[in-house]
């Protein structure tokens, strides 16, 4: 199919970079939360009297919850905007961390990554819908850029904030703050609300053909739709590597420093950051986006491999991390501008939420593949099924546009 929807007109600077900023800090606190427990997990167990399996579990629990979020949310954006869903999904993830800090038992923390878990579902169909409606058509690219930085920067600022302030004082006082941080948002949020304030997607103009005709659940039967859903299934598949396995594999197979190892997730964090503001820029001309998607994840497979087969020395290991981050992060502007392409304007949320929902899909079986290979000390395999990941979304990636022209089935 071909997208629906029509260029926003140009809007002022001030306007589109307020809409940006406070879309962008959200995302942030999104994926801040993230990682709210598991930098933790050393303290939560001696806590808790629990092991690592039960707390990875907190982790199934939380991406299990926001995967049916995600799809659901989308429905209540277009139904009633994006604004009361945003201040929701924050609002609970602000109870969520609070509730983690007060809890006294195993079970209390499984209820309050549920809460989470539900928090975190609405950001993606919220977000791209406020950017796709809000920010004037020449600076998307700009807006994907802030949007993808925002949300590395989250990551890489969680463990950040959290261990100081266990270390300092307690695991309990760190997550206050968290709360703290996420409450704060929450206010900014609804000080700027009519800056942010939407009305409901428009209904479908009838004769528009069968992809916008019937109940709300007829855009699940565009191709395009599902191929973007596979794209980010396999972006988590490859993200839950570089999270989890992928530092650790690393170091027994190229004998890095431990000290090294943990520094490398941080460096391809702030290296994908990077790239994300690079990848806004290069997709200006948007009929450049499948190249510079095609490139990027080309040359971060070649890195992965690279890692898996050649003899490399330690302190290279470290500096490849960094560049694997930057070619990921110049191809996300250009992949969510793939996807706005193939989305049409009524069904926004919609889509975007089942979309994105494959990453919380991705992010939860993927260690169950992962897993079995670490503890087979089978570490070269660890980085040939990332690069086989990430070879795959190059396929995805450049069939969205071919697919998109696909009626419904």
């Amino acid at each position: 199919m071909s997208s629906s929807s029509t260029s926003a007109p140009a809007v002022p600077l001030r306007q589109d970079a307020g809409v940006i900023g406070v879309v962008g800090l959200a995302h942030l606190v999104s994926h801040f939360c993230q990682l709210l427990l598991p930098p933790l997990f050393p303290w939560l167990k001696d806590a808790f009297q629990v092991g690592y399996t039960e707390l990875g579990f907190l982790m199934t629990v939380f991406f299990a919850v926001s995967c049916g979020v995600q799809a659901a949310s989308g429905f209540l954006v277009d139904r009633f905007g994006p604004l009361p869903v945003l201040m929701g999904g924050l609002g609970m993830l602000g109870l969520a961390a609070l509730g983690f800090a007060a809890s006294t038992s195993y079970p209390m923390l499984i209820c309050f990554a549920v809460v989470a878990g539900f928090g975190n579902g609405v950001f993606h169909p919220v977000d791209y819908t406020l950017i796709n409606r809000k920010v004037s058509a020449q600076r998307l690219g700009h807006a994907y850029s802030v949007h993808g930085v925002s949300g590395a920067m989250g990551w890489a600022i969680a463990p950040v904030i959290l261990v100081p302030l266990t270390v300092a004082f307690s695991w309990r006082v760190a997550l206050a703050a968290a709360a703290l941080l996420v409450w704060g948002v929450w206010l900014l949020v609804w000080l700027r609300r009519r800056q942010l304030a939407l009305a409901p997607a428009p209904s479908p103009a009838p004769g528009r053909g069968v992809a916008t005709e019937g109940n709300g659940l007829s855009f699940l039967r565009l191709p395009a739709v599902w191929m973007c859903w596979g794209f980010f299934f396999l972006s988590a598949c490859a993200l839950s590597a570089v999270q989890t396995f992928a530092p650790e594999a690393a170091r027994q197979i190229h004998e890095v420093p431990v000290a090294w190892a943990a520094l490398c997730l941080s460096v391809y964090m702030a290296s994908n950051a990077g790239g994300g503001i690079v990848g806004g820029f290069l997709v200006g001309d948007g009929s450049r986006s499948e190249r510079i998607i095609g490139f990027a994840i080309a040359g971060a497979a070649t890195i992965s491999l690279a890692m898996a087969l050649l003899p490399l020395p330690a302190p290279v290991v470290p500096v490849l991390f960094g560049a694997m981050g930057m070619a990921v992060g110049m191809a996300g502007p250009s992949r969510d501008l793939i996807i706005k392409r193939a989305t049409p304007a009524h069904a926004s949320g919609r889509v975007y939420g089942v979309v994105y929902s494959g990453l919380d899909i991705g992010q939860a079986l993927a260690p169950l593949f992962y897993g079995p290979l670490m503890d087979g000390k089978h570490y070269e395999a660890v980085w040939i099924a990332l690069a086989c990941a990430q070879a795959a979304l190059i396929f995805t990636a450049l069939n969205v546009r071919r697919v998109a022209g696909t009626k419904p089935a």
